[in-house]
């Protein structure tokens, strides 16, 4: 990695975690911004994060840790964002420093619930970044699995093919395969969607509905993704591809899915404020069915799933009653 394009990633979380982890193995020095000075001081001493993903092995060696964010965007280049999306704001109100000339990569699989823009839109809007310079990682890849060092593949998007190649080259290793598109907008709006699908997964799963219903519910969901997709931003994809199918599969079925969690609470009973009081995590898909509540609104999209979801969790209507009226419009 060249002087040019030296990488940040920007987050404390489990999935930066996995991100750093990735970096790592091709990259000499990994910048790595958290809020907790604790952490950074922990991860110095004992090699893991000690709180998130604490298997994963990271020697300080390779890591410029630090908790000010200015630093990181002073010495870095290309900025890897994953921060949950609810906090995005909140970081970004402490810069200091001009994005201008950055490249920013984004992995937070979120909007962001005050502009209820996807993140790369956000930085596009409010920043000015161009087009060209903003980039999305996405693609079926659990960060557990990332720490266990399990075969997992992610998809890089930019419109600019080279930056896209840089940054799938740093994470590429024996056990993170990687592939470039030039979709940014359709496999963050995928990333993001998928998140609502798993939240209604989990909820049918907490109601008690089986296995048949579930492969009903997901077929179907990847059906409304592209309607959804389509209407947003019109362009020749695969929605099959790992990105949008493969994201969208192992959100919806794995139980290392703290949005198939979140729902799953939700349909045994729990309220959405003590589902989300009990999990350690943000599951992204709470903020993202507003959002994505909203454009179809505005779109006019048939989106059956993403209206179940957003009645349950923001109209209070009741999960079972909600559910059993979902089933007579799949099909």
């Amino acid at each position: 990695m060249s002087e040019h394009h030296k990488i940040a990633v920007l987050g404390g979380g489990s999935w930066a975690t996995a991100i750093v982890k990735m970096l790592i193995e091709n990259t000499e020095t990994v910048g790595w911004y958290m809020r907790s000075a604790p952490a950074i001081a922990y991860i110095k001493e004992n090699h893991h994060n000690p709180k998130y993903l604490r298997s994963a092995e990271l020697d300080p060696k390779h890591l410029d840790l630090s908790n000010d964010i200015n630093y990181m965007i002073t010495n870095y280049s290309v900025l890897i964002f994953a921060i949950p999306s609810a906090f995005l704001t909140s970081e970004l109100d402490k810069l200091n420093e001009s994005l201008e000339n950055k490249t920013i990569f984004s992995a937070i699989k979120g909007i962001v619930p005050e502009t209820g823009l996807i993140v790369g839109e956000h930085f596009h809007k409010k920043y000015n970044i161009p087009l060209e310079n903003i980039g999305v990682i996405t693609g079926p890849c659990h960060a557990e699995e990332v720490a266990m060092e399990r075969l997992s593949y992610l998809t890089i998007a930019c419109q600019d093919e080279n930056k896209a190649k840089i940054m799938a080259d740093s994470l590429n290793s024996w056990y993170i395969n990687t592939k470039i598109s030039d979709d940014i907008i359709g496999t963050e709006y995928a990333a993001v969607l998928k998140n609502i699908y798993a939240i209604a997964a989990g909820i049918a799963h907490g109601l008690g509905y089986g296995d048949n219903f579930q492969a009903v519910l997901i077929s179907n969901a990847i059906r409304e993704m592209k309607r959804f997709i389509k209407k947003v931003h019109k362009m020749k994809r695969n929605i099959n591809d790992s990105a949008y199918l493969g994201d969208l599969l192992v959100t919806g079925y794995s139980t290392f899915s703290r949005n198939r969690q979140f729902g799953n609470m939700i349909g045994k009973g729990y309220t959405v404020k003590s589902a989300q009081l009990e999990m350690s995590m943000i599951a992204e898909g709470y903020y993202a069915t507003k959002s994505a509540f909203n454009i179809k609104e505005e779109k006019g999209t048939k989106t059956p799933i993403i209206d179940a979801v957003y009645n349950v969790l923001y109209a209070e209507r009741d999960p079972k009653k909600e559910f059993k009226k979902l089933t007579n419009k799949l099909d």
